[in-house]
């Protein structure tokens, strides 16, 4: 067989393409209103009913607009439910300004730290082509989130509301970003002429102050103290003075999240059940607590969620949202987008050899807030809180198959006393830490 495609097998695949009526039927529909309209199943809406056996009530629907901070909008969401609920409010919403300015300035922090580390590895290396890729990006992991509360709590979202910037963060990320690989340009070439790490270090001190006042120009001063105020559904008033962000979480939050835990389902040779890891390199906070997932059977993730929210609390988890979804209709289904069909042909990659093969890996984070249980308990379809505003979905709810959930979702978060008493023995091994750029390491935008 030729190397190249030949004139002659050009011609044979335009006779069989034109002798196929089915293909040309998919062609007129798909040239006319594109790939995923053209595939969709409308079936799937009768199939996936936003009905659920178990079904948790949140406020208003939040939107991340153009920001890739889905993975903290979820982490409060979570927690304003247990604050809304502490309180009798009709609805809250914690500041994600407030999180995304701690996050920004500790993930600057947590990069030169890494440069600093690497100073004789060569430029032209992966390891510090990885480095300066996405030094600043929007994205994160649960127990980012836990560093940033551990650390700066949280506040309502009246007290630093949300700018321009916060919003819409590529601008501001990408100024930030052009400093810091100048800033690590600066360092390593310091290094190669001589200078000490003492020295340096200061110099980076130097450069985190620029950090700092490129966030206060975007995002405003984070508040030292402030007064809460709110009307709960009683219409009784509530005021708490002088506040820090520390005081707010552990007074109306109060959790101890060294409770809360990552369960993720990688099913590759590489990382097999029952063992815990980390990555390499990924963190925002220097010291802070590192990511730790145990990874498990796609169906002890369910049951860790259901058990949960049996219990009247709401699931964070991380999952390729883009794959076999409907935005408009809020569906998540294997059968919803049918474009096998529109293209006559197959995709016969599973879970593991899609992670391996980088076609597919956690893009996104929302939260679990229900769940439909069949006669034996087996879950049908998820009830599942976005952060997209009210457009997409019922209200901003999605729902997802439960072929959806073992083919696509990578990581569940749940209070550790809902996991079995041999996984909560296996989450104390040491983790087994992977490199960079392994799948794993994919943070949620």
């Amino acid at each position: 067989m030729d190397k190249n495609i030949t004139l002659e097998q050009l011609g044979q695949y335009r006779q069989a393409f034109a002798a196929d009526k089915a293909k040309n039927v998919a062609m007129r529909a798909c040239t006319a209103n594109g790939v995923v309209k053209s595939a969709i199943d409308p079936q799937v809406y009768a199939k996936d009913r936003h009905q659920y056996s178990i079904r948790l009530e949140q406020g208003k629907i939040t939107n991340q607009k153009q920001s890739g901070r889905c993975w903290m909008f979820a982490a409060l969401n979570t927690m304003r439910f247990d604050i809304m609920k502490k309180l009798d409010l009709e609805n809250i919403e914690l500041s994600q300004s407030y999180t995304l300015f701690y996050d920004k300035l500790e993930k600057s922090n947590y990069f030169l730290e890494n440069i600093l580390c690497t100073l004789d590895e060569p430029t032209a290396g992966r390891v510090i082509a990885h480095l300066l890729h996405d030094p600043l990006g929007d994205g994160g992991q649960w127990d980012m989130f836990c560093n940033l509360v551990n650390k700066y709590g949280v506040v309502p979202k009246d007290v630093m509301p949300e700018t321009a910037s916060s919003s819409s963060t590529w601008e501001m990320t990408r100024f930030m970003t052009k400093k810091l690989r100048e800033f690590a340009c600066v360092l390593r070439e310091g290094h190669a002429a001589g200078k000490s790490i003492e020295a340096l270090r200061a110099e980076k001190d130097a450069m985190m102050q620029t950090i700092y006042d490129i966030l206060c120009v975007s995002l405003g001063t984070p508040p030292q103290t402030f007064t809460f105020e709110i009307q709960n559904k009683k219409k009784e008033f509530i005021r708490d003075e002088n506040l820090t962000g520390q005081d707010f979480f552990q007074k109306y939050v109060g959790w101890d999240m060294d409770d809360y835990v990552s369960l993720i389902n990688a099913p590759t040779a590489d990382k097999p059940y029952h063992k815990t890891y980390t990555v390499k390199m990924l963190g925002n906070i220097v010291e802070g607590r590192p990511v730790k997932y145990l990874n498990l059977p796609i169906e002890d993730l369910k049951a860790a969620a259901i058990a949960q929210m049996k219990d009247g609390k709401p699931v964070w988890f991380g999952c390729d949202v883009g794959q076999d979804s409907i935005r408009d209709g809020g569906i998540m289904d294997l059968e919803a987008v049918r474009v096998d069909e529109l293209f006559g042909t197959t995709f016969g990659m599973d879970k593991a050899q899609r992670l391996d093969y980088g076609d597919s890996l956690m893009t996104h984070a929302m939260v679990f807030q229900g769940v439909n249980l069949d006669e034996d308990g087996k879950p049908t379809r998820w009830r599942v809180e976005n952060s997209w505003g009210k457009e997409p979905g019922e209200d901003g709810y999605y729902v997802m198959s439960d072929e959806w959930f073992s083919e696509y979702t990578y990581q569940i978060v749940v209070n550790k006393k809902y996991l079995t008493d041999a996984q909560k023995q296996e989450l104390e091994q040491p983790p087994i830490a992977l490199e960079p750029w392994d799948p794993m390491g994919s943070l949620a935008l």
